[in-house]
């Protein structure tokens, strides 16, 4: 494939992303080279797109785009156990391999990470490079053929929403609150109602997301503009509160008021980070402390968690398929990330071999 070009989208400064011919990526011989089935577009790389993240300081020329699957078409010669013709989803972090976190199984957070599409060239393109770190460490997982390779490719952000709901261990019988129900929270109302969860609500601002939540049948959608959202959980679950709350919305707000929503004994996820300008909130650490409550955070997923993730989305537990709002080819990415922009779309998707079927 020497000599060859690709089609690629390219980061050059904030609101500047261009479609460029590129060379095909090369390959060492413990590398493998992918071509891109589907890659989706998320939040992350909206903030790339606007310069918002610390991986892409000025200056920064890249390929973004870690949501992927594909097929192996190329394979170093030094490889076992990976071949050409293999269909695969790529969990996108890749820890050092040696440090407390990164034994431990939780690479995401690994200090000295790097992650495709973040500090490496990523998947906005026709062809993608997998390096070695990431074949040893196990970040390519095979996934069947039939597969939908765009469901295949949302199974790194379903993986994240695992995670979250591990901290807080979802289980039969609880009553779930979901704040926020664009694509994240929605995973998160699947997922849910997988684990056994006896309700699951979600509350949202937008009335296009909440008809798009409503269609998923979740228990209840509730706006929380005419709606009391604090007297219908009440009803909803005889005065007691919710038994796990995640605020998958960067809304300060929801992450107070999480805390007079939960239950005796809650758990609380805050799964949406906060926008940088307005990082902190303010509580009373007294709720906190009667209620028994647990609080925590979450961020990204583990190569860990992509492997469960994988195995939930290819035996049929969770259908991701309802997540995909519009498909687009590489050409169209100004469209594209418009899409992706609009608040009333889910998931957007690039298809660089087919193309567009918005």
């Amino acid at each position: 494939m020497a000599g060859k070009l690709m089609k690629a989208i390219v980061y050059h400064g904030p609101g500047d992303l261009r479609l460029e011919s590129r060379p095909l990526p090369e390959i060492a011989p413990d590398e493998a080279l992918l071509r891109v089935g589907r890659s989706s577009i998320c939040g992350t790389d909206l903030r790339i797109y606007h310069g918002d993240h610390r991986h892409y300081p000025a200056g920064t020329v890249r390929i973004p785009g870690h949501e992927v699957s594909g097929e192996l078409v190329a394979v170093g010669s030094q490889l076992s156990g990976v071949k050409p013709g293999q269909y695969v989803f790529v969990a996108p972090n890749i820890g050092c391999g040696h440090c407390p976190q990164c034994i431990s199984g939780r690479n995401n957070l690994c200090a000295d990470y790097t992650a495709v599409g973040i500090n490496l060239d990523g998947s906005f393109a026709e062809y993608m490079r997998i390096p070695a770190a990431a074949i040893r460490q196990g970040n390519l997982i095979p996934i069947d053929e039939s597969l939908d390779p765009a469901q295949a490719a949302l199974i790194e952000p379903f993986a994240c929403v695992l995670r979250g709901q591990e901290a807080v261990d979802v289980h039969v019988g609880d009553a779930v609150l979901v704040v926020g129900a664009g694509p994240i929270g929605i995973m998160h109302a699947l997922l849910a109602r997988l684990r056994g969860a006896s309700k699951v609500l979600i509350s949202e601002l937008i009335p296009e997301r909440r008809q798009q939540a409503q269609s998923i049948a979740v228990y209840r959608v509730i706006d929380p503009v005419q709606e009391d959202l604090a007297q219908v959980i009440a009803a909803e679950t005889a005065g007691r509160g919710a038994d796990v709350v995640i605020v998958a919305a960067p809304a300060p707000r929801a992450q107070e008021q999480a805390l007079d929503l939960a239950a005796i004994g809650g758990r609380i996820n805050f799964f949406g980070g906060l926008p940088k300008d307005r990082p902190h909130i303010t509580f009373n650490s007294n709720t906190v402390h009667y209620k028994e409550l647990l609080v925590t955070g979450t961020t990204a997923c583990s190569t860990h968690d992509c492997w469960r993730a994988a195995e939930i989305v290819l035996s049929g537990g969770v259908d991701l398929a309802p997540m995909i709002s519009a498909c687009f080819s590489l050409e169209q990415y100004e469209q594209a990330f418009a899409a992706a922009e609009n608040r009333s779309a889910l998931k957007v998707v690039f298809d660089p071999v087919r193309g567009g079927s918005h």
